[in-house]
């Protein structure tokens, strides 16, 4: 049997707005309203207090990003080493196989390096089967041109004909060894993986994945055109960093979620934790004696850019790194406490936040655990180092290496524990200010509270 709405409010509270399905008939007063768009506060003076913080921040992060902003990377000299090389396209166009005592006979060279003389492994591939591979450079000046590469039977990369290749070119050396390879094309397939995710996040995530995907285009866009080349004309990482990160910030947020209180909340409450990491990480850095120069790529751009600030930059990448889970955090936090509100709009400030911090202490386990694995998993190759050596867990953890992954995971896993209460208490504040006023104020006191997406409270049947 189908009875009339039941409001589950005592007499002395008005029924709250927007949730009635769209399409039925209503039995409120006319001067209630009804609102089916986004959560938002209704409380103009809380929306004054949010803008105050907000708009000046916005206009500092457009005022740094002016102030900033590089004319692009400074020209240097090629050094020949790791990225800093001249690469063109190539196709492996034959390969044949010989006996490796020929090749080793003759000072054949092997794929990617030179075998040393009286190389133990050399002499051990003298009794194998090689390939000598023909390559094709298919770009550049010298297109057309081609050279030769052997193939060792114990190399980890293996040419095959018709393989799509990256060669390195060396203008200064001997002609016959001015092209070599060095890695393989990997652009068709990394394209195609790109299109899947791409594809995956539109079908599921509608307008908002789309919305998503543009967002996540312009954090490329503000890593590659600002904080990188700002970085590498002599900027303090730091500064760059919290700049572009910002901006980031507030693009994505407010692209994917949209300009409501609701994401204005998510915005100070990452803003806030992103203070903090800052903080713990500039004098955690500094207490452990960080240099932030500790493997080839770090050594090389010290080499080549004396002036950047090493420490600096390892700052900037704690900064950068942890920004993409406090985003999850903190619009997740306060998404929990707005959908609390709207299923039981008499819940104060108080209760609210109990009940959105004991889901965010759920949310809390997984996120570090995630973030210490990430790590994990990016320096395992390291940690084997370490094992194989039979290194005491005291002298891994006290090498440069392990210490500044320990440091960046440490200082990013507190600022987002501490994200947490922060937005909930945030989140709480604003939305428990923003209950409906006095019933029968004729709709000039009565502010009503928005229900998400048109979807309105069930009615008993």
């Amino acid at each position: 049997m189908t009875t009339t709405e039941q409001h589950p409010y005592p007499p002395s509270e008005p029924p709250r707005q927007g949730g009635s399905e769209p399409g039925r008939g209503h039995g409120h007063s006319p001067g209630h309203s009804h609102n089916h768009g986004p959560a938002a506060p209704v409380s103009k003076h809380l929306r004054k207090v949010i803008a105050a913080i907000l708009v000046p921040f916005t206009a500092a992060v457009v005022v740094g990003l002016m102030i900033l902003w590089p004319g692009g990377a400074p020209p240097h000299e090629r050094t020949g080493v790791g990225f800093d090389r001249q690469t063109q396209q190539a196709t492996v166009t034959q390969v044949v196989e010989l006996s490796c005592k020929s090749v080793n006979a003759s000072g054949g060279t092997a794929a990617g390096g030179t075998s040393a003389p009286g190389d133990g492994s050399a002499q051990n591939e003298a009794k194998g089967t090689c390939r000598k591979a023909t390559i094709r450079v298919d770009t550049g000046k010298d297109e057309g041109r081609t050279f030769t590469e052997i193939v060792q039977p114990d190399q980890s990369r293996q040419l095959h004909q018709g393989e799509k290749v990256v060669v390195a070119y060396e203008p200064s050396a001997p002609k016959d060894l001015q092209y070599s390879v060095t890695d393989v094309n990997r652009k068709f397939p990394m394209a195609l993986l790109a299109g899947i995710f791409a594809l995956a996040v539109v079908v599921v995530g509608r307008m908002r994945g789309v919305m998503a995907l543009v967002a996540l285009a312009v954090s490329f866009l503000v890593l590659t055109f600002f904080i990188l080349p700002a970085i590498l004309q002599g900027s303090n990482p730091l500064l760059v960093a919290v700049v572009g990160a910002s901006a980031i910030m507030l693009i994505a947020l407010y692209m994917c979620h949209g300009l409501s209180a609701r994401t204005s909340v998510a915005v100070l409450g990452t803003l806030a934790s992103l203070l903090l990491i800052g903080v713990l990480g500039s004098g955690f850095i500094d207490w452990a004696a960080l240099t932030g120069n500790t493997d080839d790529s770090t050594g090389l751009i010290h080499g080549l850019f004396p002036s950047i600030d090493m420490s600096g930059l390892l700052l900037a990448g704690v900064i950068i790194g942890s920004l993409g889970v406090l985003d999850d955090v903190t619009v997740t936090q306060t998404s929990a406490v707005w959908e609390l509100h709207e299923a039981n709009p008499a819940m104060g400030w108080r209760d609210l936040y109990r009940a959105g911090i004991r889901i965010g202490r759920d949310h809390i386990a997984s996120v570090v655990n995630t973030l210490v694995l990430a790590y994990a998993g990016a320096a395992l190759p390291l940690l084997l180092l370490f094992s194989i050596a039979q290194s005491s867990v005291g002298t891994v953890a006290n090498s440069e290496l392990v210490a500044e992954e320990i440091v960046r995971t440490l200082v990013g896993s507190i600022g987002l524990v501490a994200s947490v209460p922060v937005t909930t208490a945030l989140a709480a504040l604003v939305v428990s200010a923003d209950r409906p006023g006095p019933a029968g104020a004729g709709g000039s006191g009565a502010h009503p509270v928005p229900a998400r997406g048109g979807r309105g409270r069930r009615r008993k049947h």
